[in-house]
């Protein structure tokens, strides 16, 4: 029987002819100096340069991955891996494949993902454009930080390794860069062992302009990060909104307030509202943005929906948005009622508005409510009728 094959070597390539041959002998050594059970594997995305000659050529398996993308090229070669632990890196001779001592011992001794940073192990001039190394992966690796609660400092360092059974159960979907940013945050939220180790960056030796688009693939990192934790896209903005919304319509719906020499009354009670809809709108937007990813599988179901799954269903949130719409509905006759009692003569805007402007206010999230709600329902049933095909 053939022994165990203990770690993959991942190369994703396009058209790679230069870097290729030196990346793979480079990988060879690595395993036969650690005296590791291991193979190259090369997920070709289509290169018509002669890289998958060369890579047969250099003794490394190669997987063909005809969707185009770096994502789509990773995933396909981590499907197709033999090996228990599996330790992916460019082919583009910028990292370092001899040195994966660290990477393989974090992986040994437990760890789910085990990532690269290259700002501890080192940059060698010219080896990163400095809007890359003092703007853009600070800012978004910080922003992964932030959303994600995790340590990891360098979100888009290219040399990884992955257990592959965790990385699998994972669902990874994204096709293009944003796989990077993709497979640190999921790993995050199923609460999997994630490791960072220090690694080199050097020049890449292709002599062509690299397959990263800067401003491109920065955006797409960047909208991935924001759908991908709508907490901090929808959630906190509309809370935030809400709560001042809903405090200065307390305050205002009875009296004008002064403050210094400003003056708030009706008007300002007006703009209370649209900021409380607003908020209201942007919390559900949320809800929503997180149930559509929980029944795609990209996301974990978070605990808090775990928690109300036995009491919260469409006929409780049509409840409660019924209640909303008969309230201003109710509270708009009353005001009808007293207006008719007046002879419907002239109003007194600073007094009629006070009242108008609150019931129009529950009438309108009321109806959006209830549209919300009837939408997640039919999200749910949507997924359910298209699995049970």
């Amino acid at each position: 029987m053939a022994p165990t094959i203990e770690l993959t070597i991942l190369m994703p390539c396009l058209n790679e002819a230069r870097t290729l041959e030196a990346c793979i002998l480079s990988a060879q050594a690595f395993l036969a100096r650690s005296k590791v059970v291991g193979e190259v594997l090369v997920s070709d995305n289509g290169s018509t340069d002669g890289s998958r000659q060369i890579a047969l050529a250099a003794g490394a398996r190669v997987v063909d991955c005809p969707s185009q993308g770096y994502g789509a090229a990773l995933k396909a070669g981590i499907s197709a891996a033999r090996g228990r632990f599996v330790v992916m890196g460019d082919s583009d001779g910028s990292y370092d494949f001899e040195c994966l001592d660290e990477f393989l011992g974090a992986l040994r001794s437990g760890a789910d993902l085990v990532m690269g940073n290259r700002f501890r192990g080192g940059i060698a001039p010219g080896a990163m454009p400095l809007l890359h190394r003092y703007l853009g992966n600070p800012v978004l690796s910080f922003i992964g930080r932030l959303f994600f609660r995790t340590h990891i400092r360098d979100f888009h360092c290219g040399l990884r390794g992955v257990s592959r059974t965790a990385i699998l159960q994972l669902s990874l979907v994204s096709p293009g860069m944003e796989f990077a940013s993709e497979m640190i945050a999921k790993a995050a939220l199923a609460d999997l062992r994630i490791v960072e180790v220090p690694t080199t960056l050097r020049p890449d030796g292709r002599g062509r302009p690299p397959h990263l688009r800067t401003w491109r693939d920065g955006w797409r990192h960047l909208r991935f990060l924001l759908l991908f934790c709508p907490r901090w896209l929808f959630l906190y903005p509309g809370i935030t909104l809400l709560v001042l919304g809903l405090t200065g319509f307390t305050l205002l719906q009875r009296q004008t307030m002064v403050f210094a020499s400003l003056g708030l009354g009706i008007h300002s009670l007006l703009y209370m509202a649209g900021i409380s809809i607003l908020g209201a709108q942007l919390v559900q937007l949320a809800v929503l943005t997180k149930w559509v990813g929980v029944l795609a599988g990209i996301v974990p179901k978070p605990r808090w929906l775990r928690r109300i799954e036995g009491i919260a269903s469409l006929e409780l949130g049509l409840l409660v948005s019924a209640l909303l719409l008969v309230g201003g509905v109710a509270w708009s006759i009353w005001l009808v009622s007293t207006w008719r009692a007046a002879g419907f003569g002239p109003l007194d805007p600073s007094v009629a508005m006070r009242s108008a402007i609150p019931a129009v206010t529950l009438m309108v999230l009321g109806m959006q409510a209830g549209a919300g709600v009837l939408f997640a329902g039919a999200l749910q049933a949507a997924w359910i009728g298209a699995h049970a095909k």
